[in-house]
């Protein structure tokens, strides 16, 4: 068998104090086994409201055995009700923080009441269904993970054993009363309840029908109008077909058919419409139903028909870029789940439905929301988003659906996490966090726009060096950064793929380690990829002709950045103006008032935006970089301007990098056409970002004793070099 959870083996333990309760009356047997009897002829029904989600199996037979032998709790009738519920709560009124206390994780306790099986008077069960799998592996995933205690007094959140996932099966009052029976329940104070059906025939009410006081819903469908925003969760329904199809990851691009509709329940006047759009744009849509010429049953669930052609589904969603997902008598379509697995974009029309997650999910970059009323227009609406935005969107989706809704340990998790960032909000997640598909590993840096304190003295900085075949320049360079008391590390960044560096014994020596890195391809690029080997918070970024700067001039540079970690800060500063007679951006390179870029032919930086630059660039300004071979430290401004909203900082006078050494032929600045394309790149940025992100500062940072007239051995920073 399999290894028991922290609440079942609770409810084993409990076993033996309903021994005798069971001894006690003959009649309490005959009725406990007429409702095992009857559970198992509604499992079968349940198909209409839950399709194929309970099917028989061993795991299951032990899992209902569980509850089997759980204690026995009568209802009395005179038992209180809870109130319908305040519609007026928020986290402030309705919910005790102070029982959460501080904790050095910033988590919540979350605990999980002993299962029980409750039954009126007369000892009918308040459930038709006990405890479904579904619930089950809920509670199960909970237990297991860090926000679990079984120790009631540090708990912060309760949640009950009482399986109210679908309203269908439940006897709405006496449920009420078993939930006003637990012992910490307090008028539904810091309690939570999952439920995924809400309402029932014929009005189909969007939140769970059952008097609940103040408790938390996670509810799976979720309308304007009764919602209590940053207070309810809104969860996905979830589809049983997660666990039991698997869907591979498809590559996003265009598919077979442009829209389809895979549901078989929707209104007439939808079907009508979409039958009509079908006639219209013939094989670019595709129009399922249900099939009529197969049996009922599990097999039945998994196909849908067009005109006697039958379709495997979930895995015809693959061949579609968009399908649709129609309101039913309920908000909440389990249909969404399966569109999202299969990496199709969903379009949602459903007026007044809270998405899933939508407190924290941008559902903007993964989906379509149309309207009702649009629904004649959707085929024109859909044929205007761009083939590289339908992409995105396909691979937001999917990811959507792995990190959220595959199963519901998911959606336990991130219904917790949601809890848990309203509750300590300091720690909380980030958009980035939760909408950023983990392309890189986000673990091994730290944003330096949350950084608590300033990063500290002793790891130092990693120097990056750029170079391409300045053998002599290269070797001088790396002999004056050596110098620099905060160095901990030297990379070069060997960009010449057409010649190998030289032989480790002709290097400089120095006391730090140094490490070439050869790249496959000749791109400015390069020097600001996130590499494994850069360990430290800082990075000096420097080019293999930087000679000139002292060493002082370094350290102190080093110094300011620590200060000012989500900062650039550079040494000669650039302006962008707006040209008014040409009517667009210029740029400006030296003896201005102002700043508002600093070169990163010399900078210091948090590492944090090598990761931004390589995976984040917005649309083609990395490879139009590569293209042209400048601009890369115009677009590195242009990204941490618009991250962080501040300035770069300027620290000491040079206003120039002179090379007496370089010529036109090694210097990439020398160019006459460079400074026409530093405006030009100005220009493209700024296009692409659909922003101006540069701020403009008047100020620059300089030792404290710099102009002093003080004995220069008496001063930090003597050598802070000339203009």
């Amino acid at each position: 068998g399999r290894r028991l959870t922290r609440f079942e083996a609770t409810a084993y333990a409990s076993h033996y104090f309903s021994l005798y309760s069971r001894w006690r009356t003959l009649v309490h047997d005959f009725v406990v086994i007429f409702s095992v009897v009857l559970l198992g002829l509604i499992a079968t029904g349940m198909f209409q409201f839950w399709p194929h989600s309970i099917e028989s199996s061993a795991e299951w037979s032990l899992d209902r055995r569980s509850v089997h032998d759980a204690p026995l709790v009568r209802i009395p009738m005179s038992s209180p009700i809870p109130e319908r519920g305040d519609l007026s709560c928020r986290m402030h009124t309705c919910f005790d923080v102070y029982r959460c206390g501080y904790n050095p994780k910033n988590k919540i306790k979350v605990y999980i009441y002993p299962l029980q099986r409750f039954v009126d008077e007369v000892g009918v069960p308040i459930s038709s269904t006990g405890l479904s799998r579904e619930y089950n592996d809920l509670l199960s995933a909970i237990s297991d993970s860090d926000f679990y205690t079984d120790d009631v007094s540090r708990a912060c959140l309760f949640i009950p054993s009482i399986d109210v996932l679908n309203q269908n099966s439940l006897r709405i009052r006496e449920t009420a009363q078993a939930l006003a029976m637990l012992p910490r329940w307090d008028k539904g104070m810091n309690h939570l309840l999952f439920n995924m059906l809400p309402g029932g025939p014929p009005d189909y009410n969007t939140a769970l029908d059952v008097p609940r006081d103040r408790a938390l819903l996670a509810g799976g469908g979720f309308s304007t109008w009764t919602y209590r925003q940053g207070y309810d969760i809104s969860i996905p329904v979830y589809s049983p077909l997660s666990a039991e199809v698997d869907l591979p990851e498809r590559q996003p691009g265009p598919r077979r058919y442009f829209i389809l509709s895979s549901q078989t329940a929707i209104h007439r006047e939808y079907r009508v419409e979409l039958e009509r759009l079908k006639e219209e744009n013939g094989e670019a849509l595709l129009l399922l139903d249900k099939c009529s010429n197969l049996s009922q049953g599990l097999a039945s669930v998994r196909k849908r028909c067009y005109k006697g052609q039958v379709y495997d589904y979930p895995q015809i969603l693959q061949e579609s870029s968009f399908c649709v997902v129609l309101r039913g008598a309920r908000l909440g379509q389990a249909t969404l789940s399966d569109v999202l697995q299969a990496g199709c974009v969903p379009v949602i029309m459903a007026d007044s439905y809270i998405l899933p997650f939508s407190e924290v999910l941008d559902w903007k970059r993964a989906s379509v929301v149309i309207p009702e009323e649009k629904l004649p227009e959707m085929y024109t609406i859909l044929k205007s988003i761009p083939h590289r935005q339908v992409e995105e969107m396909q691979r937001q989706a999917r990811w959507f659906w792995e990190a959220y809704f595959s199963s519901m340990k998911d959606i336990g998790m991130t219904t917790l996490q949601i809890i848990n960032d309203r509750i300590y909000p300091y720690a909380a997640r980030t958009y980035e966090e939760w909408n950023n598909p983990p392309v890189v590993k986000w673990t091994s840096v730290n944003s330096p726009l949350f950084l608590p304190l300033i990063p500290p003295r002793s790891p130092g900085f990693t120097a990056v060096v750029l170079t391409y075949d300045r053998i002599e320049s290269l070797f001088r360079v790396i002999t004056e950064i050596s110098k620099v008391p905060s160095l901990a590390k030297l990379l070069v960044v060997w960009n010449n793929q057409n010649k190998s560096p030289p032989e480790e014994s002709l290097w400089p020596k120095v006391a730090v380690p140094l490490k070439v890195l050869r790249t496959k391809e000749n791109k400015l690029s390069n020097r600001f990829f996130p590499f494994d080997e850069i360990e430290t918070e800082a990075v000096l970024a420097i080019d293999d002709d930087i000679i000139m700067l002292t060493s002082d001039e370094l350290q102190f540079g080093y110094e300011v950045w620590r200060e000012f970690p989500d900062r650039l800060v550079g040494y000669p500063g650039r302006l962008h103006l707006w040209d008014h007679e040409m009517g667009k951006w210029k740029y400006e390179s030296e003896w201005t008032n102002e700043v508002s870029m600093v070169l990163t032919g010399a900078a210091f930086y948090h590492k944090y935006f090598n990761y931004l630059y390589t995976y984040k660039m917005p649309g083609d300004i990395k490879n139009w970089v590569d293209a042209h071979m400048n601009c890369e430290d115009i677009a590195m401004n242009f990204l941490v301007a618009n991250i962080t909203g501040k300035a770069p900082i300027k620290v000491t006078p040079r206003k120039k990098f002179k090379c007496p050494e370089c010529t036109a032929i090694d210097g990439l600045s020398l160019d006459q056409t460079h400074m026409v394309e530093r405006s030009e790149c100005i220009n493209k940025f700024a296009s692409v970002f659909g922003t101006m992100p540069l701020k403009v500062v008047e100020h620059r940072a300089d030792p404290v004793l710099y102009k002093d007239d003080f004995p220069e051995k008496l001063k930090s920073f003597p050598n802070i070099g000339s203009l």
